[in-house]
């Protein structure tokens, strides 16, 4: 709408105004598929175009980033704490018997969360362009359903958080990297790689919600930098903002404690079979409202 406050980015794109109803329904949507395994990216670049609704803005982002991040920082609050302390030795601390079973797992979540760190520097510019194509989505949706469902049927193993090793952290971390393409779901091919890794169903998703806390912090901060050097939350903005953090943020925690209850009396079929539809569904309206 005016001039450029962000490289060329028009300030109506990072700062448009939304109705609370409008901030309430992005933020539910943002806590519950960040954690399920169904593409937080696709629903949230899809809505505004399926609506009408202008896309959400830099400021909005980065309060469903906060969200998120305070989601899994609560809901794994305890497991973070004894991650930490055995990660500097402190092995006393914490009763939770599969991390103590594996001391060196912050070291392994660190190592693991660099591959998507250096694919979220390198492919930032087309993640924001390019790869929000409705094509791409829809492609990524389905794919890597299929993927997952291959994974799914192969059976859950027996392996827990506690005997994930290095090999295993790191074939983890090198699937996150390609949750940077819109449709693929961070949860989704990181669950998918734990599967085919051997590793129980809910154990796996639980990996991959400790391995989702640095790259979701990590992904925040970049954005409020930008959002800093865009001039700050700008007036008014201020209740959406924080709407935004708090609804997200108790969403996710639901949803979270959900998935994992799923995980350990049902398979992915469900998630399968919706990314497929759904993927089917973004390719048709495509190719129809071209």
């Amino acid at each position: 709408m005016g001039a450029s406050r962000d490289g060329g980015m028009g300030y109506h794109r990072l700062f448009p105004i939304m109705p609370l109803s409008q901030v309430v329904l992005l933020a539910i949507l943002q806590g519950i598929t960040e954690f399920l395994p169904i593409s937080s990216s696709a629903h949230l670049a899809l809505l505004p175009w399926l609506t009408g609704w202008d896309d959400q803005g830099l400021t909005f982002d980065i309060a469903l980033h906060f969200g998120t991040l305070a989601a899994v920082l609560i809901y794994f609050f305890r497991d973070w704490v004894q991650i930490i302390a055995h990660g500097f030795g402190l092995r006393g601390l914490g009763k939770d018997e599969g991390l103590k079973a594996n001391p060196h797992l912050m070291w392994m979540l660190a190592a693991a969360t660099l591959p998507v760190g250096v694919a979220g520097l390198l492919g930032k510019d087309a993640v924001e362009t390019t790869l929000r194509s409705p094509y791409v989505i829809g492609f990524m949706l389905i794919s890597v359903g299929l993927l997952m469902g291959w994974a799914d049927r192969m059976g859950q193993g027996p392996r827990r958080i506690g005997d994930v090793r290095w090999k295993d952290a790191l074939t983890i971390g090198a699937a996150q990297a390609l949750a940077i393409v819109p449709g693929t779901s961070r949860s989704g091919i990181t669950i998918t790689a734990g599967l085919f890794r051997r590793i129980e169903r809910a154990e796996a998703a639980r990996f991959s919600f400790l391995l989702s806390t640095p790259a979701i912090g990590g992904a925040a901060l970049l954005a409020f930098r930008d959002l800093m050097k865009a001039g700050g939350v700008p007036p008014g903005e201020g209740a959406a903002f924080v709407l935004g953090i708090v609804v997200s943020a108790a969403t996710g925690c639901l949803v979270i404690g959900f998935f994992l209850r799923f995980l350990r009396r049902f398979s992915l079929r469900f998630f399968v079979a919706y990314r497929i539809i759904f993927g089917i569904l973004v390719l048709a309206l495509a190719f129809f409202r071209r």
